[in-house]
């Protein structure tokens, strides 16, 4: 049964390059995906769990198992983004994001993402590693 998890939002700064945006000139809708994987990955290094450390000490890795996103507003080269990520809910074997990208304080993009922790070598779930879990506020 899934957890409901008080997490604070980690925000990771993002530029608008050119090379993000489509030929009518604002951000290309898949590159939103990309800049809310960045913020997934600052997040889980913030939170001291690196990618290595995820699969070399922990021996897991996180596969994302799906994404609800909408799109409100556009945005442009140059814009400053902000891309959130926060934990929302903790199962077993996942951890269901709430991930937002914002331009000042308005909401361009949305989106709930769930990964899920496999195995390093099986690909098979497994257990959020306990100190991942204590991180987020919650031992099972």
């Amino acid at each position: 049964m899934p957890i409901s998890t008080p997490n604070p939002i980690f925000t990771l700064p993002v530029r608008v390059y050119y090379q993000d945006t489509d030929a009518g000139g604002v951000v290309y809708h898949s590159t939103y995906l990309n800049f809310m994987e960045r913020a997934r990955y600052e997040w889980l290094r913030e939170l001291g769990f690196d990618i290595h450390s995820l699969i070399q000490v922990h021996r897991v890795i996180f596969m994302i198992r799906s994404v609800s996103i909408e799109y409100f507003k556009p945005a442009l080269p140059d814009d400053l983004l902000h891309v959130t990520a926060q934990a929302a809910e903790i199962g077993r074997s996942r951890i269901t994001l709430s991930q937002h990208v914002l331009r000042d304080a308005v909401t361009l993009v949305s989106a709930t993402v769930h990964a899920v922790c496999v195995g390093a070598d099986s690909l098979k779930p497994v257990s959020v590693p306990a100190p991942l879990r204590h991180k987020l506020g919650k031992l099972s």
